[in-house]
């Protein structure tokens, strides 16, 4: 897709997100991941005049889409920016504290995925960029040709969890000893010929471009800082709502919910005074039904996690 067309997306989850929200009309709401804004729509159908939503995304045409979209809409703020500065775009308007829900759709969106330009995926041929925001940072293709053995092969282990880092990392070096690796379908044909084993049904590239990505971006370490900030932003029985994709997002979240849902001290100390959890979670995590998955096949690992700001 391209950055000028007004969208075709597929929003994962989106009746289910709605209902979680549990929208008040007059409250505050924060989508940290607008991508098309399909869960932004969503939402301002059920927000009256006085409701607020702040919508973020670090992907400059995403940010784009958004100023088309809500030109006209006063009851909508934009703002250009990772995730992980939710905070202080809260803050600048005056929704600390006051935040009724927020929301995270993580991973890449349809358009990027779409757009061969953007490197995220090796479906069509492209660029090896995978950068987020096309604005700033390393793209793939650079950084794969300045890498070590050592730090290439821990990244796919480590945010691919992928058992031939070893052979793969050796064979991007080799590699560009004879030419660069430019594009997507270099890279993918490239991880095909050296993993060698039983065929999965996954293509044998697919944690590779999940793992580059993921560090070029500092996806990761953006996200576990976005949702501690985000805790601070909720009202009293506010919502965080989070679809992760794979297990590393599944971790991260599960670890700032630890974090924020054990009280400061161990209960059995008799100490008075320090703040109690300020996180529960709301069942279990909900996944796409199969009507879903089978219109949308990028549903299929879908997880959506609901938290709740508890009373103080």
């Amino acid at each position: 897709m391209r950055s000028g067309a007004l969208c075709l997306h597929q929003p994962v989850l989106l009746l289910e997100v709605v209902e979680a929200l549990k929208i008040d009309p007059d409250g505050v709401y924060v989508d940290c991941t607008y991508g098309r804004g399909g869960h932004s729509r969503e939402i301002l159908k059920r927000l009256g005049r006085r409701g607020r939503l702040l919508v973020l995304d670090q992907d400059p045409q995403a940010i784009d889409h958004a100023r088309r979209l809500f030109a006209r809409d006063r009851r909508v703020v934009i703002e250009p920016g990772n995730f992980s500065e939710v905070v202080r775009f809260a803050g600048e308007h005056g929704f600390v504290g006051k935040v009724k829900g927020v929301l995270f759709d993580l991973g890449v969106s349809s358009p990027q995925l779409d757009s061969p330009e953007r490197g995220f995926s090796f479906a069509q041929d492209g660029p090896l960029d995978m950068r987020m925001n096309t604005n700033r940072g390393i793209t793939a293709a650079n950084w794969l040709q300045q890498v070590s053995l050592h730090d290439l092969e821990n990244v796919l282990r480590v945010y691919g969890e992928e058992r031939h880092a070893k052979k793969i990392a050796a064979a991007v070096l080799k590699e560009r000893q004879v030419r660069p690796l430019k594009t997507t379908r270099q890279l993918a044909e490239l991880v095909q010929r050296s993993v060698t084993g039983p065929r999965e049904k996954k293509h044998p590239a697919t944690r590779t471009f999940q793992a580059i990505r993921i560090f070029i971006n500092e996806e990761l370490k953006a996200l576990e800082a976005a949702l501690d900030g985000s805790v601070g932003l909720l009202a009293e029985f506010g919502r965080l709502l989070v679809i992760t994709f794979h297990s590393l997002e599944d971790q991260t979240v599960k670890g700032v919910f630890r974090k924020h849902s054990q009280p400061a001290a161990p209960r059995k100390l008799p100490v008075t005074g320090l703040p109690g959890p300020q996180l529960k979670r709301v069942g279990r995590p909900v996944c796409p039904s199969a009507e879903e998955v089978a219109a949308n096949k990028r549903a299929r690992s879908a997880k959506l996690y609901i938290l709740e700001r508890v009373a103080c």
